[in-house]
């Protein structure tokens, strides 16, 4: 085997970002809006809802980033996912929406591109200030939670882009996370970075956003504790196992009851990677989603995960001493160890979403329903205190 390329079966030390948030990765920023009503109803086949719950998150990229994209749910509802393929021309995204609504939803991103092109950013086009910003985005469907046209506006993507920050990450109930279900549990949207630190990808940061609205379960029946949560990551967050009437009541919730539901976000990393690497690496980005949530990639889910490389990380060491083997391509070392921490970040964004949610509309949080496994910890930001 060459000494450039990664050892089968080796795995990449790393550690979690100094926010253990998508703003680990320099350059970029995330935005939310959202309407949350306080007396908002879940609507039934019988009874509409009533009020709203509903949000959109916008991740800017300043520049902009590398970008590609990979579906895997049966019923997805995007926009500008066929500008992603790797053989297609544009390479750089100035902006992601993510945003509840359904398709409705997606008119949120003609306001991200309204935002963008008054300051300037997009693909020039010859004349001063003709540009056309790039943004794709993906939906949830949240229409049952509040009144079925309560959805994300042109307006809301503005707004979003406009409140982004590089320094502060709100999750939980918030943003594309507002009127979230996962499974019988309230969704939400949470993040998680790692930096790695070894290896040729040594000082790149790997980072993803998710909003969790899937329709399979999130947490494991026989523990209580979130999927993908074992007894190690559970010493880290501070969980215990829950107690014997806590279990038994998360055990005896419904099903969600709906035909649509869809997990989506983003994964992004500061190493310089081409457009088919950011396909790669969203591609595994999904071996997370599927640790997270049971079943994953369902024909009632829209899965749809995009992947960002601004490129900002300095790895031309690594890039040096890449393998000689032609068939290979220079980068193969440094994204193999980017495609691992993108799987682990996804699962772990996907877990802290649903850690992170709270109640909206009655359906239950599941720190409402197990609060045994938090103990007495405060909440901050939507997230636990350790």
């Amino acid at each position: 085997m060459d000494a450039g390329l990664p050892r089968p079966g080796a795995s990449a030390v790393t550690v979690p970002g100094p926010t253990d948030s998508l703003l680990d990765v320099a350059g970029l920023s995330v935005g939310h809006w959202q309407r949350h009503d306080p007396e908002v109803t879940v609507g039934t086949p019988e009874i509409p809802g009533t009020g709203a719950a509903t949000g959109c998150t916008v991740v800017l990229a300043d520049p902009s980033a590398v970008a590609s994209v990979d579906v895997r749910g049966g019923g997805p509802g995007t926009r500008e996912t066929d500008l992603l393929d790797p053989s297609h021309s544009v390479q750089r995204v100035d902006a992601v929406l993510l945003t509840g609504g359904s398709a409705y939803g997606l008119a949120a991103a003609d306001g991200v591109m309204r935002y963008l092109e008054k300051n300037g950013k997009g693909i020039p086009m010859g004349a001063p200030g003709a540009v056309v910003p790039i943004v794709p985005g993906a939906v949830i469907f949240d229409l049952p939670v509040g009144q079925w046209s309560a959805r994300p506006t042109a307006d809301s993507g503005c707004t979003a882009a406009a409140t982004a920050s590089s320094t502060h990450l709100e999750r939980g109930s918030v943003g594309a996370g507002t009127g979230a279900r996962a499974g019988a549990l309230k969704g939400g949207i949470g993040s998680a970075s790692v930096r790695i630190t070894d290896g040729p990808a040594t000082g790149v940061t790997v980072a993803a956003l998710m909003v969790a609205n899937p329709v399979g379960s999130v947490f494991d029946p026989v523990t209580g504790l979130p999927w993908g949560v074992d007894a190690a990551r559970a010493e880290e967050l501070g969980l215990s196992s829950p107690s014997a009437a806590d279990l038994a009541a998360a055990r005896a919730l419904g099903d969600k009851g709906t035909v649509l539901n869809t997990t989506i976000g983003v994964v992004a990393t500061d190493a310089p990677l081409s457009k088919a690497a950011c396909r790669r690496v969203a591609v595994t980005g999904h071996d997370g989603l599927g640790r997270a949530i049971r079943p994953a990639h369902s024909p009632l889910d829209g899965d749809t995960i995009f992947a960002l490389s601004t490129g900002t990380a300095d790895v031309s060491d690594a890039l040096g001493d890449a393998s000689s083997i032609l068939a290979f391509a220079a980068e193969l070392p440094i994204l193999a160890a980017v495609c691992e921490a993108a799987a682990v970040v996804v699962e772990r964004a996907i877990v802290d979403a649903i850690l992170s949610a709270t109640s909206v509309a009655d359906i239950p949080a599941y720190r409402d329903v197990l609060p045994s496994v938090f103990g007495h910890r405060p909440v901050r930001d939507g997230r636990m205190v350790p």
